[in-house]
């Protein structure tokens, strides 16, 4: 089965399709070091490139496409112009490519923030968009996927708006949950043994102010937990700030940038996370190496899907794809 995948990042949608087996002919990003990365572990099929310079018929025909188009103009944490951006546009390109490759089936991932950008409009103008392209057009539904129900140890919430084109008159079924809230992946058993990896697990320097704070704020907790009255009290405006992990439950979302405290903690070390200690939290194996400064990568990560839950996802379109 051939895919093509856009906006690829550092492959985190891409890993286990190929893992899989499926046959990935072609990605692309305009990240350089997310590129690199691509190319060590998965492939040097990657061409770094503004997808809105890429000729569509330079990109070979594929049996699926992939991509998760640029997410922060949707995003619930940061301003939400949605479809009124250039970015919040770049959906288009994936349009485009599905039109002319006209692939059995296509999957694009997005913020849960899409589903209300542009009060409702924005999911709406997308899916129709989708609906309406190429020969045959495409039966296309939104699926609000939180990966922790599908083994990742973290509770990250995204869309997969997922296309099956109308000739095939077969509708995608979303794959059961493998696992509940009372069995999700905790963050303490995601960590065990990450000391010992070698790749990217540089940590990065703190401030003593920032220890103090942290010192502060209990497993699972934020800067909420500062007293009022307290030298270490910040006024944070989302919960993502100084926020700590509880060892005995699956992270809370890792977002791929910002200061502010916005880095992601250690449960029991005043210290933030190491970007290997992030894509264990994804999912990610040992053995892939990101490619970049510790800046760099934890956008890589932050930006990406994580490997271990879609890896249920993409096993049940493996066989959904065998089947038409």
């Amino acid at each position: 089965m051939n895919v093509v995948t856009l906006f690829s990042g550092c492959g985190g949608l891409d890993l286990s399709f190929h893992q899989l087996g499926f046959n990935i002919l072609w990605a692309n990003d305009f990240d350089t070091k997310a590129c690199e990365t691509y190319a060590l572990n998965i492939g040097e099929h990657v061409v770094c490139d503004d997808i809105t310079k890429v000729d569509v018929s330079t990109i070979p025909d594929a049996d699926l496409v992939l991509g998760g188009f640029p997410c922060q103009d949707f995003s619930m944490i940061w301003k939400r112009e949605g479809l009124e951006t250039e970015r919040g546009n770049l959906y288009k390109n994936f349009v485009n490519v599905v039109a002319a490759k006209q692939p059995k089936m296509f999957i694009a991932e997005n913020v849960k923030g899409l589903l209300t950008a542009n009060k409702g409009k924005a999911i709406e103008t997308i899916i129709n968009d989708f609906s309406d392209t190429g020969e045959h057009g495409y039966d296309v539904k939104p699926h609000l996927v939180n990966f922790a129900k599908y083994g990742a140890p973290q509770l990250r919430e995204r869309v997969l708006l997922i296309g099956v084109r109308k000739d095939f008159n077969k509708n995608f079924v979303m794959p059961s949950p493998t696992h509940t809230p009372e069995t999700y992946v905790s963050s303490g058993e995601a960590l065990k043994g990450v000391e010992d990896v070698p790749y990217n697990n540089e940590h990065q320097n703190i401030q003593p102010r920032t220890i103090e704070k942290l010192k502060l704020i209990p497993e699972g907790g934020n800067f909420s937990d500062i007293p009022k009255d307290n030298e270490h009290y910040v006024k944070g405006m989302i919960s993502h700030v100084y926020r700590r992990l509880h060892r005995d439950k699956p992270s809370t979302t890792i977002i791929a940038a910002g200061g502010g405290g916005t880095w992601g903690y250690h449960y029991s070390e005043p210290r933030p996370l190491t970007n290997r200690e992030r894509a264990r939290l994804f999912g990610y194996p040992d053995d892939f190496k990101f490619i970049g400064t510790i800046t760099e990568v934890r956008r890589q990560i932050g930006n990406s899907v994580p490997p271990q839950g879609m890896y249920p996802i993409a096993k049940e379109v493996k066989e959904f794809l065998a089947s038409l």
